[in-house]
């Protein structure tokens, strides 16, 4: 899932300085907490009456996207509602602000909420744990399915940097050291001698970091070269 956090209501209020009417736009995409049309509803009521209390007026209306980072679903979805709106205030995570500006260029679209990491849900202790950072060239098939990338402060590919202490991370002593984490995993598989094996360094040119890729569709579902077994 995407995580994200809705913004402090002042610097939304902020984006709407010289706005009259306003568009909220939900999304029912992968967003944590799931923010979509009761959200926006519920949004656009205190916007509101956040500015009477200035002495301004401001006219919201609501709706939701089943994704906004479908630039076809975003502009159908819509284009019917754009007449004379404004502002429209996103609460999708960052790709669907960026794909709502380049379908409504004339149309300022704004972040409603900050967008944190890829994590998944623990439910029982009710957190949230960044578990991906989408790197492009997965490493879990040998770690024991614990990311080295995400969840290693130091992000390292070959073990342990050796200031843990206790099975804790020497950059946050209370969160748990991955790289203990993934020993402790593989030995219980049985698959210890995956930890001898040289992870190369990567190759962050498939990351999702350090530039707007664009990758055309089909490459999604065609197979890589397969290596030859030795």
């Amino acid at each position: 899932m995407i995580v994200t956090q809705e913004k402090p209501l002042e610097e939304i209020m902020n984006f709407l300085t010289n706005a009259k009417n306003v568009l909220i736009a939900g999304c029912d995409g992968c967003n944590q907490p799931p923010r979509g049309e009761r959200e926006g509803k519920s949004l656009g009521m205190i916007l509101e009456m956040a500015f009477k209390e200035q002495g301004k007026e401001l006219s919201t209306t609501h709706t939701t996207v089943i994704k906004q980072c479908d630039d076809k679903i975003a502009r159908e979805a819509l284009s019917p509602l754009m007449e004379n709106v404004d502002v429209v205030v996103s609460l999708s995570c960052g790709i669907g602000v960026q794909v709502l500006s380049d379908v409504f260029e004339g149309t300022l679209i704004v972040p409603g909420q900050d967008t944190m990491m890829l994590g998944s849900e623990e439910r029982e202790d009710e957190t949230i744990t960044e578990r991906c950072s989408a790197c492009g060239t997965c490493v879990l098939g040998s770690t024991g399915g614990i990311c080295p990338i995400a969840r290693c402060s130091k992000s390292l590919l070959n073990g342990p940097c050796g200031g843990s202490q206790e099975g804790k991370c020497e950059v946050d002593k209370n969160m748990d050291c991955a790289w203990q984490l993934i020993y402790d995993r593989l030995k219980a598989a049985g698959q210890l001698d995956l930890m001898e094996e040289i992870t190369p360094a990567k190759d962050w040119s498939t990351s999702s970091h350090g530039g707007s890729r664009k990758i055309p569709k089909e490459m999604m579902f065609m197979d890589r070269p397969r290596r030859e077994m030795k």
